[in-house]
Formats: structure tokens, sequence, C-alpha cells
């Protein structure tokens, strides 16, 4: 009895804010009509969220996947190296060199693009994903590879048809960690986005939220906040199980 009554008292404090929120926004419906026409349209800053995301999620996928792949099942020298070099990017201070990764998205003429920004995010995602991937390759059986091979499949055809199924929660919670990163993320896009139909929606909200002064439009705050939300509410609720599947077979491993 003592549990339930735990989680619902945690239950009702991570629901309130949403709650406030979204009664809050709803105090003026009017907020939800003026987002839409503010600027380009909150049609254009959610479409631009979302092609960032979606190719934020596939980027982290498959180089994870082909990384920790590697680090798991294959030697070659300077490997724990290279892995650890690429966890140290977790030391690095996420605002410290985006200025530089502007002046190199400048050289490579991606600079106020949303290829340019998903490539950074893909970047930031990368030493949580292949500690996540690796720990998940290494707790299958090495039988199940060898399996394959005998039945005629070769490394590379073993991998993508049997393991990646077999490491699908662990895939599912890099794919939602990547969504969440860069759906969410407000200072990135502000520094390496300049054109106002290019941003992404955290940017626009705050854009939209702004009033003379340095005033601050509250309850569009708070619709901003909802239309943010549930995209990752529904996420999380749908994937909830492979979530914590992925966690336990992945992350505790190491």
């Amino acid at each position: 009895m003592k549990r339930y009554v735990t989680l619902s008292a945690l239950a009702v404090l991570f629901l309130f804010p949403l709650v406030w929120s979204g009664w809050a926004s709803l105090k003026e419906p009017s907020n939800y009509l003026e987002m839409a026409r503010f600027g380009e349209g909150v049609g254009t800053y959610a479409t631009n969220s979302v092609l960032v995301s979606v190719m934020t999620v596939a980027g982290t996928l498959v180089v994870s996947a082909l990384g920790g792949y590697a680090f798991a099942r294959f030697d070659f020298p300077g490997k724990n190296l290279l892995f650890l070099a690429t966890l140290a990017i977790l030391m690095v201070p996420y605002a410290t060199i985006l200025i530089p990764l502007y002046v190199l998205l400048g050289y490579l003429g991606l600079q106020n693009s949303l290829v340019g920004l998903a490539l950074v995010f893909v970047m930031f995602q990368l030493p949580f994903a292949l500690f996540m991937m690796r720990n998940a390759f290494e707790a299958l059986p090495r039988e199940l590879e060898e399996a394959a091979l005998v039945d005629g499949c070769g490394t590379f055809r073993a991998f993508a048809r049997i393991l990646l199924h077999a490491v699908r929660p662990a895939l599912i919670t890099v794919g939602l960690f990547a969504f969440l990163a860069s759906w969410n993320d407000f200072f990135a896009p502000l520094i390496l986005l300049n054109d106002g139909a290019s941003f992404t929606l955290p940017v626009a909200v705050v854009s939209m939220t702004q009033r003379t002064f340095g005033a601050i439009d509250y309850g569009m705050l708070q619709a901003g906040v909802m239309v943010m939300a549930v995209p990752c509410l529904v996420l999380f609720i749908v994937l909830q199980r492979h979530y914590v599947r992925g966690f336990m077979s992945g992350a505790l491993r190491g």
C-alpha cells in the first residue's frame, strides 16, 4: 500500500507542471491562434523541428549501431583508446564549441542549415549512444552470431537481420534520447541558425513570447510549452516498455 501511495505522490508531482501549463495556455485560447500566425507560421517551425529530429535520430542510430557493433565484436589497435576518446566528448562544455562548429559548418557550406544542425546534434549524442549500443551488443551471446554465420549469413547480413533485431530495445532508447535532445534544444539552433524561416520550435517559441521592454507573454509561453511537450509525451508513453528494457539490457551492463 505504501508503495502505491509513494508512486501516486510522485506521479502527481511530475504531472502537476504539465497540467498547470495546459490550464494556463487554455485561459486564453487566442494564444494558439497567435502562434499559428506568428512569423512563418508554427507549422513551418514544427516542420523544421521534425526534420532536424528525424535526421538526428537516423544519423545517431546508424553510426552508433555500426560503431557499437565494432567496439563489441572486433579487436583492433587503439580500440579502448578510441572508445574513451569518444566518451571524452561528454567532458567538453556544450556551449564552448558551438562557435568553432559554426565556423566549421561555414567551411562545409552548412551554415544556417538544418542538415548542419542535425550533424551537430548527432555528434553530441554519439558518446551516450555508442556506450549503450556497445553494451547491448556485448550482452548478446556470441553463439547467436556464430549460428547465423554457419547458416550462410555474412557478417553484415548477420548484423543487419539478426543482431539489430536482438538489440531493438537499446536502439529505441538511443533513438528516443536523440529525439528528445534535438527536439527540445534551444541553444544550438539559436547560435547555428540565423534565418527566421529555418528556426526550430524552441527558438520560435521564445521569439513569440517576447514583448516590449523585455516583457514576456506567459500565456503564449505556456501554449508553446504544450505544443513542444505533447509529441515527447506521446512518444515516451508509446515506447516506454522498450525504453526500460533498453536501459536494463544496455546501460546497466557497463
